[in-house]
């Protein structure tokens, strides 16, 4: 899609869960947010949650059709397979 990204982040934080899963599908491979709580962009006013559990993001990739993975900053591996049946 875009050869000279190395990855495409879905900030759900800004965008909404819905739409980052959306994201997904064209292209994104990298979705981000706050697990615990985000303060600045609800500040700033953002609507969406202000934070996720570990288990709802992996739900929320899962239902979009991906699985996730975690990553560490250089975007290896890190803990890869299901951790939710």
């Amino acid at each position: 899609m875009l050869d000279n990204f190395d990855h495409i982040k879905a900030y759900w934080v800004m965008i909404g869960e819905k739409l980052a899963q959306v994201a997904l599908s064209y292209g994104a491979d990298d979705l981000d947010g706050t697990i615990i709580e985000e303060r600045i962009t609800h500040t700033a006013g953002a609507r969406s949650a202000k934070g996720l559990s570990r288990e709802e993001m992996e739900r929320m990739i899962r239902s979009a059709g991906f699985v996730p993975v975690e990553r560490d900053s250089f975007y290896r591996p890190v803990n890869e397979g299901p951790t939710i049946p």
